[in-house]
């Protein structure tokens, strides 16, 4: 696949698919020139990161025949990080978007790292990289030094889902260690790979819970019975946000053809209305919020989806290095590697996310409480109640996890810590954001996994699934072929995770 301008259909393709990756004849020629271009430029010249130190640093010019151990030496003493190991599909994502960043030819890397890079995307090598570490200002430098470990073969890593050292991954796979020159240290850690390539596989995350949330929303307005004028596009055109008008036509796509919905036209309107003798309407007249303002609360959400793929994107085809090489006018020094952009796109989705799992949490908890929805029985019980406890325990985990994202939502972008003799005084947290946007949406597959199957366990106890519109059956079908019914001799926590897995977590091709 040619990298010219890769949306994000065709990052994922290659991250989690396995695509082959596969840098044109003219996009490689871009990098190649760019580096023969520097290597005679920076003769006579002073320019960070050939012939000067690092950071703070920089003051100290570095003689010319140590200027191969200068770039071998970054990349060894910032391999520092701590924490759980980065999954595969991380490290793959980093290692795409480095490769894409190289080909624009700012960087003036060397065709050898290219090489690399593209042989450990296309056989599945991953070295090791811990989770923590990066302040995302001179880029992710800590994360990026442990990639740049496993391309000179040292540290560890996996390859054929094996843990091993990135010597011998490399003697099995046939290949060398990357060779080191002019200024491949600093480019392989300077810039934004890691916190881009989380946040693309974020986002794609993101894009696949925004679905099933749609999903199952529409489900739950066919099994309550529910008025559909609030999914009406006269209603939703008359705010002027595309994000909430799109769900609300997703969602009226989804129950045509239902038997379950009212047409508040041919009741309401029609004076059927009954009240009873303390004169209250025996029918509802709205429904709650948590189904009512479907549209309202998801449709920001997908909007701030969509305004961070554009961002990252952006990110992703840019040149996040310092200097900047351009054979047609010079070499530029300045502060591309500062993560900003991504940082704060990781905030906004962060709380999105966190509210489309609060709204999980309501409406899961709307389907519990029979004395709310005045027609399920307590907890979703199929069985005898007091003896029997249906969803009962579920439902302390789903509140549980909410709660926890909910404590996650505070904003990384604005927490900087100046570090590094001061030299950074002013960071982004990129990377922590990112990751901390993957948690809130590894937590949010667990409690929507649980409202999954309270909502096939209402179409269970409804009996009426033939009046289900299509889609809704379908979305029935998926739970249930991941796991049967709730009962006293259910396994719940392996029923959780069957659902998560099925349905809302994005899996590797080589997990499945």
């Amino acid at each position: 696949m040619a990298v010219e301008r890769m949306d994000l259909n065709g990052f994922i393709d290659i991250v989690l698919k396995n695509a082959s990756f596969k840098p044109s004849k003219a996009e490689l020629g871009v990098a190649d020139k760019s580096h023969a271009y520097l290597k005679k430029y920076a003769e006579g010249k002073v320019i960070y990161g050939i012939n000067t130190g690092f950071g703070p640093m920089a003051q100290r010019a570095i003689p010319e025949a140590d200027r191969s151990s200068l770039q071998y030496n970054l990349v060894r003493s910032h391999s520092s990080g701590a924490g759980a190991d980065l999954p595969d599909e991380a490290v793959r994502a980093m290692l795409l978007v480095r490769a894409v960043t190289f080909l624009k030819g700012g960087s003036a890397v060397t065709h050898g790292v290219l090489e690399g890079l593209t042989n450990y995307l296309n056989l599945g090598i991953c070295p090791r990289v811990p989770e923590l570490g990066g302040v995302g200002a001179s880029g992710d430098l800590v994360q990026q030094a442990h990639l740049g470990l496993g391309l000179i073969g040292e540290g560890f890593g996996t390859y054929k889902d094996q843990k091993d050292t990135m010597a011998n991954i490399l003697k099995k796979a046939g290949l060398k260690p990357v060779e080191l020159g002019l200024r491949d240290g600093l480019a392989i850690l300077n810039g934004t790979a890691c916190m881009t390539g989380i946040g693309l596989l974020n986002i794609h995350h993101a894009y696949r819970l925004l679905d099933n949330a749609i999903a199952m929303g529409s489900v739950m307005t066919e099994i309550l019975n529910s008025w559909d004028d609030h999914l009406s596009a006269k209603l939703n055109g008359a705010k002027f946000h595309l994000g909430q008008q799109e769900v609300a036509q997703r969602m009226r796509a989804h129950i045509e053809g239902s038997e379950l919905t009212r047409d508040r036209s041919s009741h309401h309107y029609a004076g059927k209305e009954e009240v009873n003798t303390e004169g209250v309407f025996t029918e509802i007249v709205q429904e709650h919020y948590s189904i009512r303002c479907i549209p309202q609360i998801l449709g920001p959400i997908l909007d701030t989806i969509r305004n961070a793929e554009k961002v990252l994107l952006n990110e992703l085809h840019s040149v996040d290095d310092n200097p900047l090489t351009d054979p047609e006018s010079g070499v530029y020094h300045g502060g591309n590697f500062h993560g900003d952009q991504v940082a704060l796109e990781m905030d906004k989705l962060r709380l999105a996310v966190v509210k489309m799992c609060m709204l999980s949490e309501r409406q899961l908890n709307f389907l519990m409480n029979d004395k709310v929805n005045q027609r399920f029985p307590a907890f979703l019980n199929m069985e005898r109640p007091g003896i029997t406890l249906g969803m009962q325990g579920m439902q302390f985990t789903a509140t549980s996890t909410t709660a926890e994202n909910q404590a996650l939502s505070t904003s990384l972008y604005v927490h900087s810590i100046p570090n590094n003799n001061d030299n950074q005084d002013i960071v982004s947290m990129g990377t922590n954001a990112a990751n901390a946007t993957t948690r809130v949406l590894n937590n949010t597959d667990r409690v929507m996994a649980i409202q999954a199957l309270a909502v096939a366990q209402a179409v269970d106890i409804s009996g009426e699934m033939k009046k289900l519109s299509g889609p809704s059956v379908d979305f029935y079908n998926k739970v249930r072929k991941a796991s049967d019914a709730i009962t006293s001799k259910s396994a719940p926590s392996m029923c959780i995770e069957a659902v998560e897995r099925a349905i809302f977590r994005p899996i590797p091709a080589w997990q499945k």
